[in-house]
């Protein structure tokens, strides 16, 4: 397992907030409409921004981990999530429709290659578009990788991480009957579609509030309640995403082929202590992958807000500025 080279500068910070020079909405079909943004330098390196989730969005901070000089910055709300058209839908909404979506977004914006930033489901998600389209990536940047397992979703939804959070825990399981609780996922699916509006905000709530308090390694276990809208959004994706195995073709699918990642740089960005992606599924990646290179953060949990991955995800694009002559 390689390291990167070099340090990551204790003060590291993110660059200074930048506005969109374009921001717009894309019809991909299937009654989805995408909204799209780009900022930076126009005539800079392309780099696509995947969020995490499902249905998180993408929010303005994400744009301040590239030099404005150098990187032409796009930015896109998956289907169904931010402010994408219509909200929490989960209708045609499948990995495959994001795939696509991302190859629309590419060809519509005259973009013939691109480096692709991803963390978490955002992670998930680049690995696959690069599988799909090798061509059409320069390299990956990971954060908190999640390969979309089996095993992953127990981790979370079955108890394991309920083992080191026990009072979280018991707020997540609390509002379900015990006699559903063998399968945590399908009992909230089953509520978070219900039709009840009220009914599925109250649940997406618990969803998200169970996540939200195990991003940081700092966490006290507390999670503030979030907008209703974006926590229904938020909710309902990830839910039918999970309860549907991700939508791929065997648990294994991703690091089965990893032959199609041959001649792409990884480059993976671990929190040691991340509660929500535990860290062997970047350390089974990083070891199936010939080119890809892993640093596991010390102290530090999932969140891309940890002072210590922001910073290490900061040199790693400013290093591939360097070497690609910016």
């Amino acid at each position: 397992m390689d390291k990167f080279s070099g340090q990551m500068s204790a003060a590291a910070s993110l660059y200074p907030p930048i506005d969109p020079y374009d921001q717009r909405m894309i019809d991909v079909g299937d009654g989805h409409s995408v909204y799209v943004e780009q900022c930076g330098n126009p005539e800079g390196i392309p780099v696509v921004v995947l969020h995490g989730g499902p249905g998180g969005g993408c929010s303005p901070t994400m744009r301040r981990y590239f030099n404005p000089e150098i990187y032409r910055v796009i930015l896109f709300d998956q289907r169904g999530c931010g402010r994408s058209k219509p909200h929490a839908s989960v209708e045609n909404n499948t990995t495959w429709h994001l795939v696509a979506d991302i190859e629309l977004i590419r060809e519509t914006l005259g973009v013939e290659k691109w480096f692709v930033f991803g963390g978490s489901w955002g992670a998930t998600l680049a690995l696959i578009y690069a599988q799909t389209h090798p061509e059409r990536v320069e390299g990956l940047i990971l954060r908190g990788v999640f390969l979309m397992t089996q095993p992953e979703l127990d981790w979370f939804y079955a108890g394991g991480a309920g083992h080191f959070w026990p009072e979280v825990w018991e707020r997540f399981v609390a509002p379900i009957p015990e006699e559903e609780r063998d399968n945590l996922i399908a009992a909230y699916h089953r509520r978070l579609f219900s039709g009840d509006r009220v009914t599925e905000t109250r649940y997406a709530r618990t969803w998200a509030g169970w996540e939200n308090a195990l991003a940081s390694v700092s966490s006290d276990g507390r999670s503030p309640e979030g907008p209703a809208e974006y926590s229904r959004a938020f909710a309902r994706l990830e839910c039918h995403y999970f309860y549907n195995n991700g939508f791929l073709d065997g648990d294994t699918q991703i690091l089965d082929r990893l032959d199609r990642l041959h001649g792409i740089l990884g480059y993976i960005v671990q929190g040691r202590f991340d509660m929500i992606c535990p860290p062997v599924s970047a350390y089974r990646l990083v070891h199936g992958w010939q080119g890809a290179r892993v640093k596991m953060v010390p102290l530090a949990g999932h969140a891309l807000s940890e002072p210590g991955i922001s910073g290490e995800l900061i040199r790693i694009m400013d290093q591939i500025g360097r070497q690609n002559g910016s």
